[in-house]
């Protein structure tokens, strides 16, 4: 099984949202742009958001296991996906690459 990177890419926060419909809450977040993890065996790194792992968890799974050329062409590098979380309010996306194996 494949070793699949994990990238934090962007972070974008609705601000407006927020006021308008979100509780205020003490822990939002804890993901940081440019934060990475290492996937082995297709399983969430102990540090990694759970929620977000429910939505990358598929993507991780197929590339480790050797798919590629997701939705027919949507990546440069059809050993990759762009895939972000389900948070409404402050949504990461996460860049997924299949690591080179050594020789």
């Amino acid at each position: 099984m494949k070793k699949i990177r994990i990238t934090a890419l962007k972070q974008t926060i609705y601000t407006d949202l927020i006021q308008k419909y979100e509780n205020p809450i003490q822990h939002a977040c804890p993901i940081l742009e440019g934060q990475t993890w290492i996937v082995s065996n297709a399983l969430c790194p102990s540090d990694f958001c759970q929620s977000a792992w429910q939505n990358l968890y598929p993507y991780v799974f197929a590339l480790a296991h050797g798919a590629t050329d997701f939705f027919d062409g949507w990546m440069k590098d059809s050993r990759s996906a762009l895939i972000s979380c389900n948070d409404g309010f402050r949504p990461v996306s996460f860049l997924l690459e299949v690591m080179e194996e050594k020789a």
